[in-house]
């Protein structure tokens, strides 16, 4: 008789593991910063960006297209001073265009 073990959800699974715990953190404190900087985003681009990972101060926006990556490299000083004066500080802000969308570079 095979027995099942019981089901858990994400939030008691991230819980009872550190390294679980702190990839869901990490993913937080993206989506923070991402809906910190949407307004500043023009409208017709919001939707082709993505928070994308946190590591060490590096804060990655996952985009559709080089033409977004084209327009938000632009914008990324005032993105970082935005997140400034939010207390949501980065190292830096990187622009990859997704692999689905596109050639993958950035």
């Amino acid at each position: 008789m095979n027995r099942r073990q019981p089901s858990v959800t994400l939030l008691q699974a991230s819980q009872n593991h550190a390294s679980l715990a702190k990839l869901m953190e990490l993913n937080r404190a993206s989506k923070m910063r991402l809906d910190a900087i949407t307004a500043l985003i023009p409208e017709t681009l919001r939707d082709q960006v993505t928070a994308g990972p946190l590591s060490e101060g590096v804060w990655c926006l996952l985009l559709s297209n080089t033409t977004t990556a084209a327009k938000l490299r632009q914008l990324l000083p005032a993105f970082e001073a935005h997140l400034r004066v939010h207390q949501l500080e980065v190292k830096s802000i990187r622009l990859k265009v997704s692999a689905a969308s596109g050639s993958g570079r950035y």
